[in-house]
Formats: structure tokens, sequence, C-alpha cells
């Protein structure tokens, strides 16, 4: 089938490249390279990276109801828009094409609604998330769905480690949704509004750690958050990203949320949370590299009484 290919991140690109292995991908739309980084260096999207390297056409647009970019795209007649890990395509683009738009979405819809699913399905404590295929309307993440997949959640799962496992399950989905709806044998399901979630846009304010929440709520907050944006807390008013923790069972008497106790082997530190512990394995201090909790002691000793926060 003819088709053109719209996204940006890493997310994007097994999708791309299983793809363009079988169907024929006619251009591939994606956002222009912006400044990253205190260099402030040029990003090149990696949809686009990866387009160059197959071969495929490149159209990098800001404006996407732009009458010339519009009209250039209607120009490939293209049967199929797919879009991953993109933007929100006006009614004025995702009705060209004959077949419609559709999208890959990184939840089981309509769980976890937005821009942020694999986070937020973390972060809330879920084990089991998927991947679904939808068409493409005007109210975000409502189409009718196509196919669904599930994936567990891992205890151990990070966004990282669930991130890379659902793109390339996404793009497994994909492709069998473009062959599906190829030979007509693929319809719509309408999604059931009574069970929608939402996950929204990170902010800067989702990554700052409460210790006064229950450990286990603050550990799935640091797997929701690693390796980026990342979960953080304050200590002496400079930021410590977190990376890793696991959680201790305890009843706390004498200590405040926020308190750091050393373990006995020098190993590493647990803080008190507003139920049990959290020891903490892997973080990051101010203008350092990204360490183990040993490390990390060696250089920041601990003082008696000390909180984080």
């Amino acid at each position: 089938m003819r088709l053109i290919f719209f996204g940006n991140p890493e997310f994007a690109v097994p999708s791309l490249e299983r793809l363009a292995s079988s169907h024929d991908v006619a251009c591939v739309v994606t956002s222009p390279d912006r400044p990253a980084g205190r260099g402030r260096k040029l990003r090149i999207p990696d949809v686009k990276s990866a387009a160059e390297r197959l071969g495929l056409p490149v159209l990098q647009v800001e404006d996407l109801k732009d009458s010339s970019f519009l009209a250039e795209i209607a120009r490939y007649a293209a049967l199929l828009f797919v879009v991953v890990a993109f933007r929100i395509l006006p009614p004025e683009l995702f009705t060209i094409p004959q077949l419609g738009a559709i999208n890959l979405h990184a939840s089981l819809l309509p769980r976890y609604r937005g821009a942020a699913p694999i986070n937020r399905a973390i972060m809330a404590g879920e084990t089991e998330t998927g991947v679904t295929t939808f068409l493409i309307r005007k109210k975000v993440d409502t189409g009718g769905i196509l196919l669904q997949r599930s994936e567990v959640i891992l205890p151990d799962d990070t966004f990282g480690s669930l991130h890379d496992r659902l793109s390339v399950i996404g793009a497994d989905v994909l492709v069998e949704t473009v062959n599906g709806l190829e030979s007509g044998t693929l319809k719509p399901v309408p999604q059931d509004s009574t069970f929608a979630s939402k996950a929204p846009k990170l902010s800067p304010e989702d990554g700052r750690i409460d210790w006064g929440r229950p450990a286990e709520d603050i550990r799935n907050q640091i797997r929701g958050l690693c390796p980026v944006p990342c979960a953080y807390t304050y200590r002496d008013g400079k930021k410590l990203k977190v990376f890793n923790s696991e959680i201790v069972s305890a009843t706390l008497k004498d200590h405040n949320p926020g308190e750091i106790m050393l373990n006995g082997d020098n190993s590493g530190f647990v803080v008190a949370c507003g139920k049990d512990l959290l020891r903490i394995l892997e973080l990051q201090p101010a203008g350092r590299k990204r360490m183990n909790a040993s490390d990390y002691l060696r250089g920041y000793p601990v003082r008696p009484g000390e909180k984080l926060g």
C-alpha cells in the first residue's frame, strides 16, 4: 500500500523500518531540526535519520495547516497516513487520503489517552499495558480501535525498558493493521469512553519526590521517569536525580519522611517515606555523572538526622 509516515522520536523508528520493508512509503514527514542541549546544537529527529538511511523522501514541517504543505502532501496520492509519536494532525490533513489516517498509541485505549502513556502507566503502578492502532479523529486518541496487543509491565521495568519493548511490539501491530486495511478485513471498533483515563504531558513537578507518600508510590514514580526526564529531590538546596531504588518494609516510629539513614554495611542509604523506607541504589548529584549510592556516599557523606526534599 502507498502511504505517508509521520513521526519524530526513536519510538517511531521500528515502525518506519517495518513499513518500509513491506509497503510503499512515499514520503516521511517529521519536525524541523531544533537546537538542543547546553551547546544548542541542532538535533535531527530520529525518524529523519532513519528515513535518510532507508533512502526515503523527507518533509520537515512546522505548520501542518500550511497550504503549500497540504498541496505537496496531496500530490503523493497516498491511500493512508500512518502516525507514530508525532503531533496532532488537523482535519485538513488527516482527511486527505482515501483510507484516512491511523495512529499507533502506547497504551490499551481508552486507557491512558494523552502524551505520556508509558510514563503514567508505570507511575500509577499498573501491571499491564500495551499498544493500540486506531483511526484518527478530531478529538485526540478517541477514534475507532483497529488492533490491540497487551504487554506485562515487569516489577523492575522503567520507562526506558518498557518504551523499547513497546516500540518493537507496536511496529508488528502497525504492519498487521496496514495489511488488514489493505485487504479490507479490518474494521474499527468504537472506544468505550466509560473506561477512559488520561496521560497528560509530563511537567517538571511530576518528577519532584514527595517523601510523605508511600515508598511503593515513590518507587513507581522513579521507575516511570527513568532514564528521562528523571525523578528528583533536593539535598542542601541542590537537585539530586534518582534513577533506581528498592522498598524496605519497616514500621517508622522515630523518623520523619525524607530523613536519611545509612545502611549498616555502608553500601548505600535508605530514606524514610510516608510508609516504609526506600533504599536509594542509583542517583546523580548536580553537575556530576550518574553513579551508584555507595560511590555517592564517598563524596557526599550523610549527616545524622539529615533530610531530603
